[in-house]
Order: C-alpha cells, then sequence, then structure tokens
C-alpha cells in the first residue's frame, strides 16, 4: 500500500476499507501512531469516523491491521528471494539485504514502521506489538533457516549478526549519521555470507 504521486486519483477508486487503511498507513508512517487520531484517518480517507468503526472495531485494531500488511510485505519479500533463487540461500539471504538497502532512501526520513510502532506502544500487552514481536519472531527463524541451509557456521549466531546489520542499518538512515548506508550494508552482508 505504498502512496505515489497519483494518490489522490488511485484512492477515490478504492473501496472505503482499502481507503481507511491507505490513510492510516500514510498518516501512521508520516507522524506515528499516537499523534494520529480517528478523525484525521476519516478526513484523509474522504470517509467519516462512523465508517472507520464499522471496519475497524477501534483504532488499535486499525493499528494492527496496518501492521499485519507491512509484516505481510516483508514475508513476501523471504518468499521472493526464495524463489528467485531456490537451493542458493546465500543468495536468498543478499537478496533480502539488497531489498531493505533498496528501501532505505524511502524510509530515511521516518524510519522502520515496526521500530517506530514499538517505541510507540510500551505495553507489551498491546495487540500490534504482540503481533511485530510474532512477526520478528517468524523472520529470525526463516533466517536462521537459511543460514543453517547456506553451511554459515552457528546460524543462530549468524541469523543475530545480519538482523542487527540490517536492523541498525534503518535506524542509521533514519538519524542520518552513517553515509551511503545501503552500500555499507551490502559490504557487511556479503561478508558476513562469505565465511
Amino acid at each position: 500500500m505504498a502512496s505515489t504521486a497519483s494518490r489522490p486519483g488511485r484512492v477515490a477508486k478504492l473501496p472505503p476499507r482499502e481507503r481507511i487503511l491507505d490513510a492510516a498507513e500514510e498518516l501512521f508512517q508520516n507522524e506515528g501512531i499516537g499523534r494520529v487520531g480517528v478523525q484525521a484517518i476519516a478526513e484523509r480517507a474522504k470517509t467519516t469516523k462512523m465508517a472507520i468503526y464499522r471496519h475497524f472495531e477501534t483504532k488499535d485494531a486499525l493499528v494492527v491491521e496496518w501492521l499485519r500488511i507491512v509484516a505481510a510485505d516483508y514475508q513476501a519479500a523471504f518468499d521472493r528471494v526464495e524463489a528467485e533463487h531456490p537451493g542458493l540461500p546465500r543468495e536468498q539471504i543478499l537478496g533480502l539485504a539488497r531489498f531493505i538497502a533498496e528501501g532505505l532512501p524511502t524510509i530515511s526520513h521516518r524510519g522502520c514502521p515496526f521500530i517506530n510502532s514499538l517505541a510507540e506502544l510500551p505495553d507489551r500487552d498491546h495487540p500490534a506489538r504482540q503481533l511485530i514481536e510474532e512477526h520478528k519472531a517468524h523472520q529470525t527463524r526463516r533466517l536462521v533457516g537459511m543460514c543453517a541451509e547456506a553451511g554459515l557456521p552457528d546460524p543462530a549466531q549468524t541469523a543475530a549478526e545480519i538482523t542487527f546489520v540490517l536492523e541498525g542499518a534503518q535506524v542509521s538512515t533514519q538519524n542520518g549519521s552513517i553515509d551511503r548506508t545501503g552500500e555499507r550494508l551490502m559490504k557487511i552482508i556479503e561478508g558476513i555470507v562469505a565465511k
């Protein structure tokens, strides 16, 4: 559900639920969960608060659905690299790194939606936080599997190193502390998978 230059024309054609999700994605990503009220989402989606509550019982339910869609995009990246490089786990890992590296410019102004959402959701029992934690655990299991298939030493440790680098690159891009983040990210991951 990435925003495009022709957003108004595209959004006008969407059914109400998708317009709401599109507006929520844009506002949550750009302004944060806490700063965005249901009225702002309704205005951006060209609908009413009542319509939002018909589709989503609470704002929290809308946040969860938005994050479920974001998580599905990341899982699709895993699926895509596995399909593009069948039986080549090192290439799959590099493909994941490229997915993150290529996405860095678009998150530079606001950052990773998962990291930002976790910062705004301190309650460990919040359903959106639980969704993020489950998504990250699933991602880690898949990455550990790729590392094991690649014959990399200590697959759990190697997956942790890769995860630290991928997530660190996102934070460094957001705060502007490191230049050429994507290029540096790829160089580090290439070194890890060459072990």
